[in-house]
């Protein structure tokens, strides 16, 4: 009896150690430490007794009665299909250090990402250059056809935007790879943490809470603008805050707003600037067993109504399955949709650059993908 107590000590310590182990990896990033906790309690968006970062609207992580176990043998047992197309995504190879620097232009990186040109300004937001959105690189695989970028591919970058710290936005290998051509780090309140773990300079790191901006050359502004979501890459939650970006210059409103559930924050930012030229907003990965933190089709058509948006992409789609819906169905849903809508929908291949000021029309390339 006795040995076989010593043989499960054993076993529970060397699990114990190997979780510790991994967890202290370098793609983990970091946590901030007391004083930044503490400089953070000024943030009313910030909870100093729980030391977490807080919704402007109460926004459960999961449907109430689910719970974490659920989900996980939900999906296990899961007899969803197309959850990720069988062929090769198309996509378009830009050569982006072609690309004229005085003209004015968005690149769909895939899934959140994008590359920004914008009065001169090179801007980059939550690239993602790995095949998968996790942090083992057997999980969350990028459906096929869709990496087809590295960081070596780019020219110098003005500013690198993260959203939040979520694998499938803020990618450790990219980051890493990113360091010595990022010359400014626009992040949530928290992210810095990770960034300074990753060797990133303090001359790099500008963190901000929401609606505090960074001002570029050339009458460029970013603002960080809030979001309905939740943030963590490891067992705690929250540490970290999260948010959408508002790129202003004196042509172009434009506003990208990470990811997020439906909430008065939408009307709130349409109201504060005005509407947009050009929204990109979270349209995939939704699930009814959390509905609070990503939107719908349909949500985000009302979205786009309410910041006033004079065109729409949709984003969160179309590189990683990180729900149960079929890979097609949001393009499908929100095409539908947008027939009489009050906006422009877009909807362009990976790799295809979009002239701000005359963007083509989209075409449904999903249509031809089993």
């Amino acid at each position: 009896m006795k040995s076989a107590i010593t043989v499960l000590l054993i076993i529970a310590a060397t699990l114990i150690l190997g979780g510790c182990v991994v967890l202290n990896l370098a793609r983990f990033g970091a946590a901030p430490d007391a004083q930044q906790q503490k400089a953070y309690s000024g943030s009313a968006n910030y909870n100093a007794g729980k030391q977490a970062f807080h919704n402007q609207v109460t926004t459960p992580v999961l449907k109430e009665g689910v719970s974490t176990w659920s989900v996980m043998w939900g999906n296990l047992t899961s007899s969803a299909d197309n959850l990720a197309p069988q062929g090769a995504i198309p996509v378009n190879k830009v050569d982006f250090k072609s690309l004229p620097r005085e003209e004015n232009l968005i690149v769909r990186l895939g899934h959140s990402g994008f590359y920004l040109q914008l009065n001169g300004q090179r801007i980059l937001v939550d690239p993602v250059f790995s095949d998968y959105a996790s942090p083992f690189s057997f999980m969350v695989k990028a459906f096929k056809g869709t990496t087809i970028f590295t960081v070596d591919d780019l020219p110098e970058i003005d500013v690198l935007l993260i959203s939040h710290d979520h694998y499938d936005h803020l990618d450790y290998n990219t980051a890493v790879a990113l360091k010595n051509k990022v010359k400014k780090v626009f992040v949530p309140l928290g992210i810095g943490a990770h960034f300074s773990h990753w060797d990133y300079t303090p001359e790099q790191l500008h963190e901000a809470d929401w609606y505090d901006s960074l001002e570029l050359d050339n009458d460029v502004q970013i603002h960080l603008v809030p979001a309905r979501h939740y943030s963590g890459r490891s067992l705690t939650r929250n540490q970290t805050l999260w948010g959408g970006f508002v790129i202003t210059s004196p042509q172009s409103r434009l506003l990208l707003g990470g990811d997020s559930g439906y909430g008065p924050h939408f009307k709130a930012i349409g109201e504060r600037f005005g509407g947009f030229d050009l929204v990109a907003l979270d349209t995939g990965q939704y699930d009814p067993r959390w509905p609070y933190i990503h939107i719908t089709a349909s949500e985000s058509k009302q979205a786009a109504i309410d910041v006033n948006a004079r065109a729409l992409l949709p984003i969160h789609i179309g590189r990683f399955a990180l729900a149960r819906h079929p890979w097609k169905e949001p393009f499908e849903e929100i095409q539908a949709l947008s027939e009489n809508a009050p906006y422009q929908l877009h909807t362009p291949l990976i790799g295809q650059p979009i002239n701000l000021a005359s963007p083509p029309a989209s075409k449904p390339w999903w249509q031809s993908i089993d």
